[in-house]
């Protein structure tokens, strides 16, 4: 016939989502303007704008994520359309690797080479002076042994899916201590800016400190919601050990944030306490 379908490609027909997920990020970006320019010199201004086009990007997230649920679940993700994913996600990961790369950076500079006052005849000191670093090897530590067992929960749950004949408890119970274990992760991260002795404004430490784990602690955010999702999908019925993108996805985006935590850890934390 002439149109059947005679290879492994998933053509997809004409979609809003595109166009009202950017016409969204457009509006949050200009209500984000909006918000912290104001109209005067104190004054701010109003978020609602920017809430609106925050709906519209997170509603967008879930309506366009939910159809390409449906597209693996009735057959349309082939061989090549999964391998196709994969590369997406991978390309994916690599952007965020350079995004982090970008606030190492920043702090390695300022870690070899602080300002000072007479800068750059008399380097400065690091920390700063007044500021009181993290003792590492207390909740920084803790929390990284909770993010560890965390990424080891999620790799039980995929072994069981893929090793372990589509081993449906195990998988579950695997999820279910990866997401609590990323919950108490976030929350004693909380915990720890909470009790900081230093603030974001006013001093290159602090800027640097906030920007580097504070973007992590959003990308675990991320992540806990990823492998809740997939928690949800399996007890839905989803994935087989033949066809689960979404959930190796998720197992790849939660070694990502494990590995960058380890990195700042050892570099902000412990090589950066001066």
């Amino acid at each position: 016939m002439a149109h059947s379908k005679n290879h492994d490609y998933h053509i997809l027909p004409p979609s809003i989502w595109p166009f009202f997920g950017a016409a969204s990020a457009f509006v949050m970006l200009l209500g984000m303007v909006i918000w912290m320019n104001g109209h005067g010199a104190t004054e701010r201004g109003t978020p609602f704008v920017g809430l609106i086009g925050l709906l519209g990007v997170l509603y967008t997230m879930y309506a366009w994520w939910s159809e390409v649920v449906h597209e693996g679940n009735t057959g349309d993700h082939t061989p090549v359309v999964r391998l196709g994913l994969r590369y997406g996600f991978i390309m994916f990961i690599m952007s965020e690797v350079m995004f982090f790369a970008a606030w190492f950076w920043t702090f390695f500079k300022h870690r070899m080479y602080p300002m000072g006052p007479q800068s750059p005849a008399v380097d400065g000191v690091w920390p700063p002076v007044g500021i009181e670093t993290f003792d590492p090897w207390h909740l920084p530590l803790i929390n990284t042994l909770i993010l560890l067992l965390s990424g080891a929960a999620a790799t039980w749950a995929h072994h069981a899916l893929v090793h372990d004949n589509n081993n449906r408890r195990d998988i579950k119970a695997g999820l279910t201590l990866a997401v609590i274990l990323g919950v108490i992760f976030t929350f004693f991260q909380a915990y720890e800016y909470s009790h900081a002795g230093f603030g974001f404004a006013g001093n290159i430490y602090g800027a640097s400190f906030f920007m580097a784990t504070g973007f992590h602690g959003f990308h675990v955010l991320i992540g806990t919601i990823f492998l809740l999702v997939c928690l949800i999908r399996t007890y839905r019925g989803d994935f087989t050990p033949e066809a689960h993108v979404g959930f190796e996805a998720a197992a790849w985006y939660w070694h990502f944030v494990d590995v960058v935590w380890l990195f700042l850890f050892a570099a902000v934390y412990v090589w950066g306490a001066g």
